[in-house]
């Protein structure tokens, strides 16, 4: 069996915790396309899709210092811009 080994996208010694927009992708297991379909140049998400969607805008009422600027759900992974606000907090893990 091979294993794709993907080059580490983060750069080095960067805290990713601190305030500022990231761009994030996040890929369904085997890039099956569990949230939906592109039909006719259209998508159109199932109940999954429209599931991931509504949870994911909703972060912000969890964490209020994480905001979704912008969210695109696709058939087999989502886009999202977010961006960290946690002026004058700290947090720790």
């Amino acid at each position: 069996m091979t294993f794709f080994h993907r080059k580490l996208q983060r750069l080095k010694d960067y805290d990713y915790s601190q305030n500022g927009a990231y761009f994030i992708t996040i890929c369904t297991q085997g890039k099956l396309p569990l949230f939906g379909t592109i039909e006719n140049n259209t998508l159109i998400l199932n109940s999954a899709g429209i599931m991931v969607y509504d949870k994911f805008s909703e972060i912000s009422k969890a964490y209020p210092d994480i905001i979704i600027d912008k969210l695109i759900v696709m058939p087999n992974h989502i886009h999202a811009i977010i961006i960290l606000d946690n002026i004058g907090t700290t947090q720790s893990v």
